[in-house]
């Protein structure tokens, strides 16, 4: 009796622990100087740009504008590191006509405060509105990308502002899910706080979705990926890249990863998917 009472508190203490350090399991920000912040490096020219979340966060992000670009990419990153840490992806991104836009959470990088689930919800919106705002960047001609976790923050954005098209990388479809994959029978997603509910809010979403997503993804399973897929509307597109992890996949899709890219942009350029 004393073994399973032993047992059963070492339980109810774990999970307290969860809730209690919980945004610290999700959230892992690297802060400035931490990272590479070194954008010539990479032959990239990016402007520095700061803006301030709606509860006055002042946050901070990177803008490269493209002479030859039709489109613009808001990009919303995953949950470790910082903006510095995408510097190699997003040099091989900017080889597209594309205009792109990198910020970071709060608490990450150069970005003020710290992360909380509400909070990078804000800080999207306010990336946003900055962009079709400050740089004029109309909607229309605007592509809201999110890998990872940043896919629930791009969700979360795409079902709050217009845009024309949403394209979700190695994501899953709520933060429940990801619990339950991660802790196994260990019903750690009762006490989580932090929801993170794509799947719900994806179906308000009604702009047309390619997903993305790493066969051999060990971080984000692909069945996740795929069950937010079929909760999406029409039109969406689900592209697997085979033999990817999570985050190789822009390595190991090569050449044919980035056409996928180009071909869903471009053909709502032209009004068709």
């Amino acid at each position: 009796m004393k073994f399973l009472l032993t047992l059963v508190l070492l339980f109810v203490v774990f999970l307290l622990l969860i809730r209690t350090f919980e945004n610290r399991i999700v959230f892992v920000p690297f802060k400035y100087p931490q990272g590479y912040w070194h954008p010539e490096a990479f032959g990239l020219e990016l402007a520095d740009c700061t803006f301030e979340a709606a509860d006055g966060v002042t946050l901070h992000g990177w803008y490269l504008q493209q002479d030859s670009a039709a489109a613009t990419l808001l990009w919303c990153h995953g949950n470790a590191g910082n903006i510095s840490d995408r510097l190699d992806n997003m040099a091989r991104l900017a080889k597209l006509p594309l205009n792109i836009f990198i910020f970071d959470y709060r608490g990450y990088g150069k970005s003020q405060g710290s992360p909380n689930e509400q909070g990078v919800y804000l800080d999207a919106v306010a990336a946003y509105d900055y962009l079709t705002g400050e740089k004029g960047v109309n909607p229309s001609g605007l592509f809201i990308f999110g890998r990872s976790l940043g896919g629930a923050v791009a969700v979360d954005l795409a079902a709050k502002r217009d845009c024309a098209g949403l394209i979700l990388e190695s994501t899953f479809s709520s933060g429940t899910d990801m619990a339950r994959s991660m802790f196994g029978f260990i019903p750690v997603h009762l006490v989580t706080q932090i929801k993170f509910d794509s799947i719900s809010k994806i179906r308000n979403i009604h702009v047309p979705i390619l997903f993305l997503h790493g066969t051999r993804d060990r971080t984000v399973p692909f069945k996740l990926g795929k069950k937010l897929f079929e909760a999406a509307n029409e039109p969406k597109e689900f592209y697997e890249i085979a033999g990817a992890d999570h985050n190789d996949t822009y390595v190991v899709g090569g050449q044919a990863y980035f056409e996928r890219f180009r071909k869903f942009i471009a053909a709502l350029q032209v009004g068709g998917v």
